[in-house]
C-alpha cells in the first residue's frame, strides 16, 4: 500500500513517532537520517549495528546530530541476550543467575553497570529487563533470560533491574506483558496460546510486572501471546483488553507502551506488519518495535502510511496516534533529563566509577564477574582438572532472540587456564555425537557442555553415551538446570554468557 502523505503534517510526524525502526550497518544511513529530520523519534539498534564502544557512540551522535532527543534503543539483557558484546560474550550474566543469587543489591549493581555503559555509547532506552515467569522449564524462547519459576523472586530482582538501569540514565522497557514464560511456542515463529484462568495470571505472570510498574519503568513491552481468558481472539500487542483495560486501567500504568517486534511471525503471519501495527497502537501500544529483520527505509514508509491512511480511514482515532507519540516524546525528555542528571557534578556515582569520568576505578568494577562466579553451582566430588581436556560442545539450535552470532561455553578459557586443551562441537544433526566425542577425545579427560539439556533428547543421549564409557567426565550446564546433577562434577551456571564461561572454568580447575 502506498498513501500520498506530507512529511510536515502532524498526523505523519506523529506516524513516524511512534515507530522504533532497525536499519543495517555501523553508521545512520541517508535515509534513517532524513526519517528522524521528519520526525522519527526512536531507532532501534541490533548486533549487526556494533563493532565497538567507539563506534557505537559514534553512531548515537551522528543520530543525535540530527536530533537531540532522539530515542535510541537496544535490546541488551546481558547473558545470553548481548548486542553490546555480541562478537564476544557478555561481561554480565543474564536474569537465571542474579536470580539464583537471590542478591537484589547484585541485581540493582549488575544493571546499573549494564546502564552506564550503554549510556556512556549513547543508549538510552534498553527493551529489557525480561520479567516473564518461567513456569514452563520446556519453554524455548525464555529460559534463562527469566530470573526463575518463583513469581515473587523474580518481581524483586525485575524492580532492582529497573532501578539499576534507570538510575544510570537509562529507560527500562520491562517486557513481555502479560507473561511469556508459560509458552511452549517461540513467538518468533508462531502465536503462542496461555490456557490460565485469571486468578493464575494475577498470582504468578502479573507480579512481576506490578513491582516493575511500582519501581517506575519507563516503558513496558507486549508480548504476542493469545490469553483467552481476557481476549479470545486478539494477541496481547493488538488487544485493547490487555493494553488498556489491564495494564493501563487495572495495573494503572502511564509509561510508554512498546509492541515487540511486528515482524515475527505470531504477528506477520496472521494479520500483516501494517494491520497489525494500526491494531496495536488502537489497542493502546504507544511504540512500534520493528527492525529486528525488516530494517529499511520501505518499510518505515508502509508503517508511517499505514497510519496515516487508518487515522483519515476513522479506522485509527488521531487522538489515539497523537497520544502515543506524546508518550514517546515525553520519554525521550526524560532520557534528556536524566542524562543531563547523571552526568552533573555531585551526581550519585555507583560504586566502581571514577565521579564525573564515567571511568572504572576498579574498585567493584568486576560486577558481572563477581555475579557469574557466585551463580556457579558445583555438585560431585571428582577431582579437579589438572591437565588439558577435551571439551565437546553439545550445540543446540540458538532461538531467534540469543542469535547464533554469540560465541559461547568453556573452551577458550579451559584454554587461557590450561593450555593445549582442545574441543569439538556437537549437535543434533551430528551421527551418534556421544561416540564421536569420545574417539576425538581420546586418552584426554572430557568436559561436556550442554544447553538446556531436558529440552534435547539426542543430547542427554550423547551424555548417557559419554558417562557410561568416562564416569570421570565433567558437565557443565549453561542453560536451565532442569535435569539431575550427573558426572563427576556437574556445574550449573545459569547461562551461558562469556563471564559464565570464565566462572566455570575457575570452577573446573579449582573447584569450591
Amino acid at each position: 500500500m502506498t498513501t500520498l502523505v506530507s512529511t510536515t503534517d502532524t498526523v505523519t510526524r506523529d506516524a513516524l513517532a511512534v515507530l522504533q525502526p532497525g536499519f543495517t550497518g555501523t553508521t545512520a544511513p541517508d535515509w534513517l537520517l532524513r526519517r528522524v529530520g521528519e520526525g522519527l523519534s526512536s531507532v532501534g539498534l541490533f548486533g549487526r549495528n556494533i563493532e565497538s564502544p567507539a563506534q557505537l557512540a559514534a553512531l548515537t551522535a551522528q543520530l543525535r546530530a540530527e536530533r537531540d532527543d532522539v530515542l535510541v534503543a537496544i535490546d541488551e539483557e546481558g547473558g545470553d541476550v548481548t548486542r553490546l558484546e555480541v562478537r564476544h560474550g557478555s561481561s554480565f550474566p543474564g536474569n537465571l543467575a542474579l536470580g539464583s543469587v537471590d542478591d537484589v543489591a547484585l541485581t540493582r549493581a549488575v544493571a546499573q553497570e549494564l546502564g552506564r555503559r550503554l549510556a556512556d555509547c549513547g543508549v538510552n532506552l534498553n527493551w529489557a529487563p525480561s520479567a516473564d515467569v518461567n513456569s514452563n522449564p520446556g519453554n524455548p524462547v525464555i529460559g534463562v533470560r527469566s530470573f526463575g519459576a518463583d513469581p515473587h523472586l523474580v518481581a524483586r530482582h525485575t524492580a532492582a533491574y529497573v532501578e539499576g538501569l534507570q538510575a544510570a540514565g537509562v529507560a527500562a522497557c520491562t517486557k513481555h506483558f502479560p507473561g511469556h514464560g508459560d509458552t511452549a511456542v517461540d513467538s518468533h515463529h508462531a502465536l503462542p496460546r496461555i490456557d490460565v484462568d485469571l486468578e493464575t495470571l494475577h498470582a504468578r505472570e502479573l507480579v512481576p510486572f506490578r513491582a516493575a510498574i511500582a519501581a517506575g519503568s519507563k516503558s513496558v513491552m507486549s508480548a504476542h501471546i493469545l490469553l483467552p481468558a481476557l481476549d479470545p481472539h486478539r494477541p496481547a500487542t493488538l488487544s485493547p483488553q490487555i493494553l488498556t483495560g489491564l495494564l493501563r486501567e487495572e495495573l494503572g500504568y502511564d509509561g510508554l507502551i512498546v509492541t515487540d517486534a511486528v515482524e515475527m511471525q505470531a504477528i506477520a503471519s496472521t494479520y500483516g506488519i501494517e494491520r497489525g501495527s494500526v491494531l496495536a497502537i488502537a489497542a493502546g501500544a504507544d511504540a512500534l518495535c520493528v527492525g529486528g529483520g525488516l530494517d529499511d527505509d520501505s518499510t518505515v514508509l508502509r508503517l508511517r502510511d499505514a497510519l496515516v491512511a487508518a487515522v483519515r480511514a476513522g479506522e485509527l482515532p488521531e487522538e489515539r496516534l497523537a497520544d502515543a507519540a506524546a508518550r514517546v516524546r515525553a520519554l525521550a525528555s526524560w532520557t534528556r533529563r536524566a542524562r543531563g542528571a547523571v552526568s552533573e557534578p555531585g551526581a550519585a556515582v555507583q560504586e566502581g566509577t571514577a565521579p564525573g569520568t564515567g571511568h572504572s576505578t576498579g574498585i567493584g568494577s568486576d560486577v558481572g564477574l563477581t555475579a557469574a562466579r557466585r551463580a556457579v553451582k558445583v555438585t560431585g566430588t571428582g577431582e579437579p582438572l589438572t591437565e588439558p581436556p577435551y571439551v565437546a560442545a553439545f550445540t543446540p539450535v540458538a532461538n531467534i532472540a540469543v542469535g547464533d552470532e554469540t560465541p559461547w561455553g568453556v573452551a577458550a578459557e579451559l584454554t587461557r587456564l590450561l593450555p593445549g586443551t582442545e574441543t569439538g562441537t556437537y549437535s543434533g544433526e551430528t551421527e551418534a555425537p556421544g561416540t564421536g566425542a569420545l574417539r576425538a577425545a581420546g586418552e584426554r579427560r572430557i568436559v561436556a557442555v550442554v544447553r538446556d539439556a531436558h529440552r534435547h533428547p539426542w543430547m542427554t543421549e550423547a551424555l548417557d553415551a559419554v558417562l557410561a564409557a568416562r564416569p570421570d567426565t565433567i558437565v557443565v550446564e549453561m542453560g536451565v538446570p532442569q535435569s539431575d546433577p550427573r558426572g563427576a562434577l556437574h556445574i550449573a551456571t545459569h547461562g551461558a554468557a562469556r563471564v559464565c564461561g570464565l566462572a566455570a572454568a575457575e570452577a573446573i580447575v579449582s573447584p569450591k
